[in-house]
């Protein structure tokens, strides 16, 4: 297998790890669609033990069209209270 190859199934893997943990710390809000602030999925121990580079996944599942955020690029502290959209249950 090429490593190209791997690291695509290593972000896809990872990208479903994400959804997994966005569906066990969010909540769903009105509209039905399944929420949580970058806060609290960075701060969750579990995530820092799974996640390398939390923030690379978090842009390779928006580029996807799986989660939706404001901007670009998340940071802790700053962005903690910025809602991570989950596009597809």
């Amino acid at each position: 297998m090429t490593t190209g190859i791997r690291a695509t199934m290593d972000v896809s893997h990872e990208i479903t790890l994400l959804v997994q943990e966005i569906q066990r710390l969010g909540s769903k809000s009105a509209d039905g669609q399944t929420k949580v602030k970058f806060g609290i999925l960075f701060n969750d121990e579990h995530c820092a033990n799974i996640f390398e580079a939390l923030v690379g996944t978090l842009r390779a599942a928006k580029r996807r069209k799986l989660i939706n955020f404001e901007g670009e690029l998340l940071l802790q502290g700053v962005h903690d209270n910025v809602d991570i959209v989950l596009l597809q249950e």
